[in-house]
């Protein structure tokens, strides 16, 4: 084995980490027999070889070799090599434009062709690993095949042989899921695959096996799905939970071309496995790589469960469900009433990308999310309290549920983490911000420990004057800060906070920051300090001193910060002018921009600055150029310039469609037949959110897109900004 693995040059190529020289001990641990050997080595192919889905020189490099393992029986795990080299070859380039490619990019996408190339031609391997005796191997070899090989005819073909002689039951999900990965990348075949798996589906069939088929109908063919799939699928999962756990491999064979008879027939002669046949279970060490620490994570949520795998499909089936919110809700709703905990969980999770993807009625399923805080599970209730967190107003129906559960548990009012300050608990911070008065006890609690949490400012300000009874131990902590290094993360809170309850009573802690504020992290601070004075308005007129001292600065951020908070304060445009003027010649977007909006804050008394703004309308930061739409109205009154711009960014980039949306409300602009009322109603007859992303998400999505629709609404005539969300 390993022939000629000596005499290629690794040490001319690198991986993610360097040199490449290490690549032949990674390979050789693949081989090993000491399973945390094995283990570590994969890590490290992952890791460093084929880091993050990179393919380098060197993992071009290693294919013949891992080849050479995948068909050896000799080596153990051979299935996470198939695995791997699926990952390697399986990059499709197919959506990317190669004009936008830099060189470095161009010689990326070069790899992955090459990569591409090798693995394929050496695909034929995977049908004779589709009968191997490891059943690791059988489970990653379908993948391997529909994913790679440049016959899916062929693979079609064999996937609908094996499926009646495979004795392991994930074994025959993964041939039902090939098949449906087949289809996706060969249209013309789509037909063909979807009748095999509608009959898959049919009744007569084990439950799990027709879960999969329907999984992957909604993948592939959506259209062929059954008018009634939630009845059907909500049925299944009841029968999955009421038969025992069976071990790996001891699923009955069905025949996917019997018919339902015979299939009833072979479950219901199946008899609980005893485990005989199968290969032995190896003692692993506490894990120590990121592949270790994913598969012992793994093992623990899948440890004891009836059908581990049927999160996986369902997943599966809301993906393929997509846009069909109404079914895939009522889905959810039937999957947090299970007596499963570990389903409840998956339910919960599966909800929150739901409904932070898409619009929809949810005050039932949100409700049901509630209920599920008050379980004696603590993993279940922390991941109800995770999902109503990011849900802000859309969390009202589970409002009693989360109040009593503050109320219930002190010691999850706050979070400590094993590197940075300390939060909020995720129920303490879904209270707050659904402005639930319930919330104020726990606040005051974590205001009076040694160190504050680093968001109680934010969740002050959603709860308002609800939150005014604090006012007096924010002031207190305020007045306690050292006004040393550390200040801005210990202050910043506070003032915040302060800053939220416009609690001018606090005008000599925050003073006191504002004259002292140390070198570092000073400006930071300095700001904080200032958007508190300004939020105090004219009852800050003592305040005007330190305010017009820190104007001899144009050009800074504190600058900008200051003649804002001096006019909030004193309302002194002349003074304010000539710095915030300044201010637009700014170096960086970033402080032109706060010198823009602070204009637009000014009103007509900026009047001057439109010829100024106007120019921006032009400028390539695409942010900026939304800004001085903005305050160009603002500033003039006039809207024929700005909406243009307004409009041209909206389409251009989704997440200034808040800002535009806010500007057009107060426009009045959305005359019936104006193109603003037609981007106005398209956006709130869109079911997807504005700011949904594949692949990532921030904590305010949902907040975010809530917001966008009510300022849609209230933009339109006749709108008052309230109303069902679709």
């Amino acid at each position: 084995m390993f022939a000629g693995i000596d005499e290629v040059d690794w040490a001319s190529m690198e991986h993610a980490y360097g040199p490449a020289d290490d690549v032949p001990a990674m390979l050789r641990g693949l081989a090993s027999a000491d399973p945390a050997e094995r283990e570590a080595a994969l890590d490290g192919m992952y890791g460093a070889v084929h880091h993050q889905g990179d393919v380098y020189a060197c993992t071009l490099a290693c294919i013949p070799f891992l080849f050479e393992l995948v068909v050896d029986p000799g080596i153990q795990d051979r299935g996470s090599i198939v695995e791997l080299l699926t990952s390697i070859g399986g990059i499709d380039l197919d959506g990317d434009d190669e004009d936008e490619f830099d060189e470095e990019e161009i010689e990326g996408a070069a790899n992955y062709a090459m990569a591409a190339t090798a693995v394929t031609t050496g695909a034929g391997v995977f049908f004779e690993l589709m009968a191997d005796e490891d059943p690791g191997v059988r489970l990653s070899a379908p993948l391997a095949l529909a994913t790679l090989h440049s016959h899916p005819v062929r693979v079609l073909a064999l996937l609908r042989e094996r499926l009646p002689v495979e004795p392991a039951e994930e074994v025959r999900l993964a041939l039902v899921e090939a098949a449906g990965r087949v289809a996706l990348r060969h249209r013309a075949l789509a037909g063909q695959a979807a009748d095999w798996l509608t009959r898959l589906a049919g009744e007569g069939f084990p439950p799990g096996l027709r879960l999969a088929a329907l999984a992957q109908l909604a993948r592939c063919a959506p259209d062929a799905l059954p008018g009634d799939v939630v009845r059907v699928v909500t049925g299944l999962l009841r029968q999955l939970r009421s038969v025992p756990a069976r071990r790996a491999g001891a699923a009955p064979a069905v025949d996917a071309q019997a018919g339902p008879a015979e299939a009833v027939a072979a479950v219901d002669a199946h008899t609980e496995a005893t485990g005989a046949g199968e290969p032995p279970v190896e003692e692993r060490a506490a894990p120590v790589t990121l592949v270790g620490q994913l598969r012992a994570l793994s093992d623990e949520e899948t440890s004891g469960r009836t059908a581990p795998w049927t999160a996986d499909l369902l997943r599966t089936l809301h993906v393929g469900l997509d846009d069909r919110v109404a079914e895939r809700t009522a889905l959810l709703t039937d999957q947090l009433r299970s007596p499963d905990h570990q389903q409840r969980i998956d339910a919960l999770r599966m909800s929150s990308g739901l409904i932070r993807a898409w619009r929809g009625s949810y005050e039932e399923l949100v409700r049901l999310v509630g209920e599920q805080l008050a379980t004696p599970e603590p993993r279940l209730a922390e991941a109800a309290a995770h999902v109503l967190e990011e849900l802000f107003g859309l969390a009202a129906p589970a409002a009693d549920a989360l109040a009593a559960r503050v109320a219930a548990d002190p010691g999850a009012w706050v979070q400590n983490w094993p590197s940075g300050p300390p939060g909020l608990g995720s129920a303490v911070k879904a209270l707050a911000r659904l402005g639930d008065a319930r919330a104020v006890p726990a606040l005051a609690a974590a205001l009076e420990r040694p160190e504050v949490p680093h968001d109680v400012g934010f969740a002050i300000g959603c709860l308002g004057a609800a939150a005014a009874p604090l006012t007096a131990v924010l002031r207190r902590r305020l007045g306690e800060v050292r006004l040393d290094e550390e200040a801005y993360d210990r202050a910043n809170p506070l003032l915040t906070a302060l800053a939220a309850l416009r609690a001018d009573e606090a005008m000599p802690e925050v003073l006191r920051v504002l004259r002292s504020a140390p070198e570092y992290r000073g400006e930071w601070l300095r700001t904080a300090a200032l958007r508190a004075l300004g939020s105090f308005g004219p009852a800050a007129h003592s305040a005007v001193p330190e305010l017009r001292t820190l104007l001899r600065r144009p050009g800074s951020t504190s600058a900008t910060e200051a003649a804002e908070a001096l006019w909030a304060v004193d309302a002194d445009a002349d003074a304010v002018l000539p710095v915030l003027i300044e201010g637009l010649q700014a170096e960086r977007a970033h402080e032109r921009r706060s010198a823009v909006n602070a204009l637009g804050r000014l009103g007509t008394a900026a009047a001057v600055t439109a010829p100024r703004l106007r120019a921006l309308l032009r400028h390539e930061e695409p942010w900026l150029r939304v800004d001085a739409a903005v305050a160009l109205w603002d500033v003039s009154g006039r809207a024929e310039e700005s909406v243009p711009v307004l409009l041209a960014a909206w389409e251009q980039n989704r997440h200034v469609r808040v800002r535009v949306a806010e500007c057009l409300a107060r426009m009045g602009v959305a005359g019936a037949g104006s193109d603003v009322a037609r981007v106005l109603r398209a956006e709130l007859a869109s079911v997807r959110r504005h700011n949904a992303m594949d692949g990532g998400f921030s904590s305010h999505d949902t907040y975010e897109d809530e917001k966008l629709l009510a300022l849609c609404r209230q933009a339109l005539p006749g709108n008052t900004g309230k109303g069902p969300t679709t």
